[in-house]
């Protein structure tokens, strides 16, 4: 019982969150600062993943491409289509602009550390987790301004930006290489301390949905179209949660992936990064006001967090009581 309250009170926590960004949302050097403070967390978060994974655990999750197949096609084929449905479906209901707007959404990668995180708080296959995850947005550098140039009129040329390549490989997989050099040394006091880790996985994640937040506060994002279309577009973002969630869980069943593995389908499938998607739309819409072609985004990102937040619990919850079942 006290577990499960536990991951209640995290639940009730990214809410909070959410509230602080809205009535105090980070500006200015706060707000550099915070940003700063999630890039760190996030090499923390993966140094630590480092130190935990042992290397034959790291080298089986590289082998998983069955495992990791399945999350490309939930991400690149799956939601596109969902994606080119919701933007038919709401032609005359919404402005051009966030028709487009849910199109995109669709076409960016998965995110990284929510998805790891929040795989780890569930108790999945974490190193399953890190290859798909990362991979998913190494990858989506060259597919996502393909699938733009393809699907949705740019009135210009993409280009892809090397330097999310970059930033994925020195905040992702440098921070995770050293953990793994020190694995030796440091792996067993990690073990000791595991409620240090967890709180580095959860800390993270509220940083996330703060800036997040903040982010959208500062830009005046929710003031820049209708209360209504802001509704319809929550409501649609909310459909396709539900439609990718069920999706996942259901192709995972229906391939006989073990518990573990479906929940990182469920967790990296799940998702779109809205880190990756903000540089990616100001690159690949240059000239163009993306305010509104970036809001269906951020609003199903921050309703990803909260949902996947209560889900990742809940999994927990699950595993305690089947831990403690005699």
């Amino acid at each position: 019982m006290k577990f499960a309250q536990a991951f209640d009170g995290f639940v009730m926590a990214i809410f909070g969150m959410v509230a602080v960004a809205v009535l105090l949302p980070a500006q200015g050097a706060f707000m550099e600062a915070a940003q700063w403070l999630v890039k760190l967390a996030i090499a923390v978060l993966f140094l630590l993943y480092g130190m935990r994974l042992a290397p034959s655990e790291a080298l089986a999750g590289l082998r998983q491409w069955r495992l990791h197949g399945t999350i490309l096609a939930i991400t690149y084929i799956l939601f596109p289509l969902i994606g080119l449905a919701a933007w038919a479906l709401t032609s005359g209901a919404i402005a051009d602009e966030l028709r487009a707007g849910l199109l995109f959404l669709s076409l960016v990668p998965s995110t990284v550390q929510s998805s790891i995180a929040f795989t780890s708080i569930a108790g999945g296959n974490l190193p399953g987790a890190i290859v798909s995850a990362s991979f998913s947005n190494l990858l989506g550098v060259f597919v996502t301004p393909l699938l733009v140039i393809t699907l949705i009129d740019t009135a210009g040329s993409a280009h892809i930006d090397p330097s999310t390549a970059v930033y994925i490989v020195v905040q992702l997989l440098v921070p995770f290489l050293i953990g793994q050099a020190l694995r030796p040394r440091l792996g067993p006091w990690l073990q000791r301390h595991r409620r240090a880790a967890t709180s580095v996985d959860r800390g993270s994640i509220l940083l996330v949905v703060y800036a997040a937040f903040s982010e959208g506060m500062n830009e005046h994002i929710w003031s820049t179209t209708s209360p209504g279309q802001i509704l319809i577009v929550s409501a649609i973002c909310c459909t396709v949660l539900a439609t990718v969630l069920v999706t996942c869980t259901l192709v995972a069943r229906r391939l006989r992936f073990e518990w573990a593995d479906r929940i990182v389908i469920i967790f990296c499938g799940s998702k779109k990064s809205l880190a990756t998607g903000l540089p990616m739309a100001t690159v690949l819409f240059t000239g163009q006001p993306v305010g509104l072609l970036v809001l269906p985004l951020m609003i199903f990102h921050q309703i990803q967090l909260i949902v996947c937040a209560w889900l990742a619990s809940s999994f927990a919850a699950k595993r305690a009581v089947t831990d403690l079942a005699p």
